[in-house]
């Protein structure tokens, strides 16, 4: 006989918690494998959005602190049981993906070599995060950045080769085409062919490595959770907070897991909710901002006294 939903959801509840706490983590995973076995075929559908609630945060947990292979292996367990459980198309794949992850991270842990070799070759997969939480290798970017990406340097591209004189009969159809077929060939040699007029938007390289690891990591307390609220989430992966969780805070104390900030910050130099920037290591763009932040005062400077004079002669 099923226990009363409401006594499943408070127990639920309790494992969540125990997912931050180390010694209890593989306790809790098999408690909730059990429960989701037993109870969740004939949950109500809230219960059932709960349960797989509390599967993502086993997932994020898993990503963000722990390596052991123990641990692994029971989120796996847990996974696998759920993929055969849950119905949803979007919760199946998602709990798809979770199996790779961690099948991945236990194939690497059992074959240290391949691993280091895959840390060296960047195009080949993810590393480690400087200096802070995660070990998980880096998620693939987003399809949307992807397409971004080759947007911006295909106007970049076409941008370029503009400045450099092209005749009007050289910018047919043809030609187009025979640019973009060059774009991947040439995305090294995008930022030499910028011109360098102060006019020209610069298009923002990544956030300072120096800056990004000297980043502060806080520790959510139930202090800070109850001060930002029960919904409070990562902008980013949409995970809601717990206590115990640790989070990266930008200059502008917006605050993000740092598996999730570091790919943004890894091609972007701002938040991802205000866009205040942070440095860069790109010198040429910051002295072009120190340009620009001084000819927007000169220009400020410029309307006040058209304005102060306008006042002078009415």
């Amino acid at each position: 006989m099923d226990r009363d939903e409401d006594c499943l959801k408070q127990e639920l509840e309790e494992l969540q918690r125990q997912l931050g706490k180390k010694l209890k983590f593989e306790e809790a995973v098999f408690a909730l494998k059990s429960l989701l076995r037993h109870h969740y075929p004939s949950a109500s559908p809230s219960l059932r959005q709960l349960f797989y609630s509390v599967i993502c945060r086993v997932a994020t947990v898993l990503k963000t602190r722990y390596t052991a292979a123990g641990f692994w292996l029971a989120g796996l367990g847990l996974f696998e049981e759920a993929e055969s459980l849950l119905s949803l198309p979007s919760e199946k794949e998602h709990l798809k993906t979770c199996i790779v992850q961690a099948r991945e991270h236990l194939h690497q842990l059992s074959n240290p070599s391949e691993a280091s070799e895959s840390a060296q070759n960047m195009s080949s997969g993810g590393y480690l995060f400087e200096g802070h939480l995660t070990v998980d290798p880096e998620p693939p970017q987003p399809q949307w950045l992807v397409q971004s990406n080759l947007l911006t340097t295909a106007a970049t591209l076409f941008a370029a080769e503009s400045s450099q004189g092209l005749e009007e009969n050289n910018t047919s159809t043809e030609n187009a085409a025979s640019l973009l077929q060059e774009l991947m060939g040439r995305l090294g040699d995008v930022l030499p062919l910028i011109p360098e007029n102060d006019a020209m938007p610069r298009i923002a390289p990544p956030a300072s490595k120096e800056v990004v690891a000297k980043l502060p990591v806080i520790t959510v307390t139930e202090e800070i959770l109850a001060k930002l609220g029960k919904e409070a989430e990562c902008a980013i992966c949409k995970e809601n907070l717990v206590v115990s969780d640790k989070m990266q805070e930008l200059p502008c104390k917006h605050t993000f897991h740092p598996p999730c900030l570091k790919p943004w910050l890894d091609a972007h130099n701002s938040c991802p909710i205000c866009r205040h920037e942070l440095q860069t290591d790109d010198h040429s763009y910051e002295s072009w901002k120190e340009r620009e932040k001084e000819a927007e005062e000169e220009r400020k400077g410029a309307a006040n006294a058209v304005r102060g004079g306008e006042y002078m002669y009415v």
